[in-house]
């Protein structure tokens, strides 16, 4: 048997009175959350859920979610965590998609009311038997005419409990992809999937009995879930827990706890960059160069300019690596131990094998573009109740990722770009990333999205977005003649846009697909 929860249970014995979460001014021991897990078990139990059946999450970074994810594996049944972003008619779509017979979700408050969406979606649901509300208060009424608190849920439980004998293909998570294209389809990721990717980034990121992580990172994002919750249970260090990613707020936590590895998507190391100018950050920032030793990047590629800026400013190299949902995430790393390559994804992990595909069904050689296909431990069992995206997905045991990609004579890969962020200009492929790193490098501009957009003439036009730094300007003129210098005539954009801010996904990635709506 595996089961994934047991990683708890043996921190538990082996040293129960450590910190295993910070959060806020609280702090919460391996034993006080191992105690909640089992109340959520038996509560599990007791309301007649039974091994696989599925269960819901929605929650922010807070201790609550570790309680519930691993009361839930522990039972034996299946988590199904949410974007604490979606709207009430997604949340009756996820509910209805994973066969969800119970709903776990934190109440929240005026400016993110994940509480009243996620109830009304509950309400709408076709199945879905049980809605249980967490408030931030254990003692506090149901704000809903129906359901039950958290505290009322888990209120009489032991909090003793014998985990269940799950096996290692058993699923354990279903992680919904973010549905660029159609609806979001949910991969089942097993407890050999999950349990193989947290030790794999337990080793990768060289994790020591004296660390302390920092999880700001979504946790119902598989990249937060795996490498800092899952991979910091695994080797019993505290984890501090922050629901949303500020600058500043990051600092003063990496000092206050004398935090080691931190973990972010490109968004995050572009706050840190530009966190104030002032005395006192100056000085977070000092703290910070000396205090972490590991900061890893992921969920989509970072600008080779960031990783400039932050070993400029904090001193620090940053490991980047490349996964995704149905990676359970990571797929390939820059392994520390050696010099991480700018722009590089890295190569494969242990037990985890790569290929580059070209359209015409051949292998890419060095140098050539093509995409990304793996297989291995980290692989999902599939989606679910998808047989056709199955059908697509698979071949002979090979994930075909969509991210077109290379391979230098080194070995080391590098991301080109998705293959559906892809531009054809007049039937020429144009790849946004190498206009965007040929753009971020412009002295005005602090960051930089190149989408496609219909054009009657060439099918697909070139347009960049751009955030410009504080108290720089610059013209659409400057921006194309700049470009123009380093890159051919049909990829360099013809449209350009100033904006404040990008849209993003709760996880910190730039939604491109609401881009192209502007």
């Amino acid at each position: 048997m595996l089961n994934l929860a047991s990683i708890l249970e043996y921190h538990h014995i082996k040293h129960g009175d450590n910190t295993a979460y910070f959060f806020g001014e609280s702090t919460y021991t391996f034993s006080q959350i191992n105690s909640f897990t089992n109340k959520v078990a038996n509560a599990i139990i007791d309301a007649g859920i039974k091994p696989g059946d599925k269960i819901a999450l929605s929650c922010p970074n807070t201790p609550h979610f570790p309680m519930v994810y691993y009361g839930i594996l522990k039972a034996g049944a299946v988590v199904v965590p949410l974007s604490i972003l979606l709207k009430h008619e997604e949340v009756t779509y996820h509910l209805n998609d994973s066969d969800a017979v119970a709903y776990f979700c934190f109440e929240g408050n005026d400016a993110l009311p994940m509480g009243i969406e996620g109830h009304k979606g509950f309400e709408a649901a076709d199945n879905c038997k049980q809605f249980i509300t967490i408030t931030a208060d254990a003692t506090a009424p149901n704000p809903f005419d129906s359901g039950i608190t958290f505290g009322q849920f888990i209120g009489k439980q032991s909090d003793v409990f014998d985990t269940y004998p799950t096996h290692d293909d058993d699923t354990a998570v279903i992680i919904y992809t973010s549905g660029t294209t159609g609806k979001p389809k949910g991969a089942e990721l097993s407890h050999a999937n999950l349990s193989w990717n947290a030790k794999v980034s337990q080793e990768l990121f060289q994790m020591r009995t004296d660390d302390v992580t920092l999880t700001v990172l979504p946790l119902f994002h598989i990249f937060g879930q795996t490498c800092m919750m899952n991979a910091s249970m695994f080797q019993g260090v505290p984890n501090v827990l922050l629901p949303r990613f500020d600058a500043e707020t990051v600092l003063k936590l990496v000092k206050k706890h004398d935090v080691t590895i931190f973990a972010g998507v490109p968004t995050m190391y572009w706050g840190l960059v530009h966190s104030p100018d002032t005395p006192e950050v100056n000085e977070l920032v000092q703290h910070a160069s000396d205090s972490l030793r590991l900061c890893v990047s992921g969920g989509s590629s970072l600008p080779v300019q960031i990783l400039k800026d932050i070993k400029a400013k904090y001193d620090i190299d940053i490991y980047e690596g490349y996964g995704m949902s149905e990676g359970s995430p990571v797929v390939t790393f820059n392994h520390p131990g050696t010099v991480p390559v700018a722009g590089s994804i890295g190569t494969p992990i242990w037990g985890v094998f790569v290929k580059i595909m070209k359209e015409d069904g051949t292998e890419a050689a060095v140098g050539e573009k093509g995409e990304l296909w793996y297989k291995g431990h980290s692989v999902t069992k599939g989606y679910y109740k998808k047989p056709e995206a199955n059908a697509s997905s698979f071949d002979n045991g090979w994930f075909r990722s969509g991210d077109i990609a290379e391979k230098d004579e080194n070995g080391y890969y590098y991301i080109v770009d998705r293959s559906k962020d892809m531009v054809n200009r007049g039937g020429l492929n144009v790849y946004p990333r190498e206009v965007e790193e040929v753009l971020i490098k412009h002295p005005a501009v602090s960051m930089v999205a190149v989408i496609g957009v219909p054009d009657d003439k060439m099918g697909e036009e070139i347009k960049a977005c751009i955030i410009l730094k504080d108290g720089q300007t610059a013209t659409p003129d400057e921006l194309k003649a700049f470009t123009k210098e380093h890159l051919a005539d049909y990829k360099y954009p013809r449209i350009y846009e100033f904006m404040d801010a990008f849209p993003m996904s709760a996880s910190g990635k730039i939604l491109k697909r609401e881009l192209r709506k502007m």
